[in-house]
């Protein structure tokens, strides 16, 4: 395993967005762009809401509580998924399906922290989120690059969940989010994911804003930067982040409307599809973790009522932007250097409610792991016929996010300091090591 661990430190971390897209005073980044293929990065896909197990990774046909959908056979011999994620089952043999993930949580605000820090909900401590951490420890030391970018993440359903926790502002995610809904079937909606307020208003002149910056840092220093604490340093920080971002070329990255028409159909109309579009151009340069998440601006997967039919909408949109994704960074030799998790806060009950919907259910399900260190081509434990219990190889998150850590060239043990001190680990579990490759 050690062979795969690459233990780069980062300075920097997330700042504040962009309004505009370009930039007459941007540097080039090529050497960023040549060494994102030896830089190992990671994409976490947020399935908002609860992903319903039945209904995509872990089928029950056959039985009554299988519902409607049907199985399709993968590109591995006895793997198989839901018919509505075809292009994705083409990549079945650089994907690990994990089908006996058990947690305790089954509220939305409290499965999402889980879920994504690794810890149960309630501590005093502020922890960071799993890709805030991992992002920290492969970042490259480029100021130009921000280390993570979480592209239409839901944070108002528990906010700590999505951020930086002890790790501070500097390490918090440059986030992207939608200005609106487009027309139906259009590809309007690519305009529409954008980072907010990073450029000056396309009226000042280059001279009046370097005059700007001038005065700013005037009065920062005058304020003695030993003496700032708490909101003061943290605005100072992103701020500073935020103009090494504007100089920086990265920002046509943000701009999908340079990608030929044919490119961004192939990715969907639908926001989640421009999204990871839009990963695919952040991870060609340097940006090490980017997020996607699919809930068509909330918890998409929340399906209480009419399941079947939101969960075919919802997985189309999937596997156009998953499989577009995985096919483009194979073809410019990044997958190898790529680790994926798919996963969303818990999985669904499989007996079918009176409304045709499936409730919440964190007894018995399912996430996907896949790319770069993950061991493809593998369903990892199982369920019972009705979907109900986990019956072979009962698997934590802990050991889940471990897992990926270990992927990625991270060492799970790995510490940092709390604000009071005290050292904790990344992940307090070890790999699920079958899984790894």
């Amino acid at each position: 395993m050690l062979s795969r661990r690459h233990w780069m430190q980062s300075m920097i971390g997330g700042g504040v967005g962009l309004g505009s897209l370009q930039c007459a005073w941007a540097r080039p980044l090529a050497s960023a762009i040549a060494n994102s293929s030896t830089q190992q990065h990671l994409v976490l896909l947020w399935m908002a809401g609860g992903p319903s197990q039945m209904d995509t990774f872990d089928l029950k046909p056959g039985h009554a509580n299988g519902g409607e959908f049907k199985e399709i056979q993968t590109s591995v011999p006895g793997v198989r998924i839901c018919e509505h994620l075809p292009k994705l089952a083409q990549w079945m043999q650089h994907l690990a399906i994990v089908r006996s993930l058990q947690t305790k949580e089954g509220d939305h605000g409290r499965g999402t922290y889980l879920v994504r820090t690794g810890q149960r909900p309630g501590s005093p401590v502020k922890y960071p989120s799993l890709p805030v951490s991992l992002a920290k420890e492969v970042s490259p030391n480029d100021p130009m690059i921000p280390d993570y970018v979480s592209i239409l993440a839901p944070s108002f359903i528990n906010p700590p969940a999505f951020g930086s926790g002890f790790l501070g502002p500097r390490h918090q995610p440059l986030t992207v989010g939608s200005l609106g809904a487009p027309a139906p079937n259009t590809m309007t909606q690519s305009t529409q994911l954008r980072v907010e307020n990073l450029l000056p208003a396309t009226s000042l002149e280059r001279a009046r804003v370097d005059r700007r910056r001038e005065m700013w840092e005037m009065l920062q220093e005058s304020y003695g930067a030993n003496e700032r604490q708490g909101a003061s340093r943290a605005h100072d920080t992103v701020f500073r982040r935020a103009v090494k971002l504007s100089d920086s070329e990265l920002n046509v990255a943000f701009d999908i409307s340079k990608e030929p028409e044919n490119v961004r159909s192939q990715y969907g109309a639908g926001q989640f599809g421009q999204g990871c579009l839009m990963a695919r151009r952040l991870i060609e340069r340097g940006v090490p973790v980017v997020e996607v998440a699919l809930g068509n601006g909330g918890l998409g997967w929340d399906t209480h009522a009419d399941n079947f039919k939101s969960v075919r909408k919802l997985c189309d949109e999937l596997d156009s932007g998953w499989s577009s994704l995985m096919r483009d960074l194979s073809d410019r030799g990044l997958l190898e250097s790529t680790t994926f998790l798919w996963i969303g806060e818990f999985g669904r009950t499989p007996t079918i409610n009176p409304q045709a919907g499936r409730d919440h259910f964190p007894d018995a399900w399912s996430c996907v792991l896949g790319g770069n260190g993950i061991a493809g081509g593998q369903a990892f434990g199982a369920t019972s016929p009705d979907g109900s219990k986990v019956e072979g190889e009962p698997t934590s998150v802990q050991q889940v996010l471990a897992t990926v850590a270990t992927a990625l060239g991270v060492d799970p043990a790995t510490e940092n300091k709390s604000e009071l001190g005290r050292p904790i680990k990344i992940v307090e579990a070890a790999p699920i090591e079958s899984l790894l490759s």
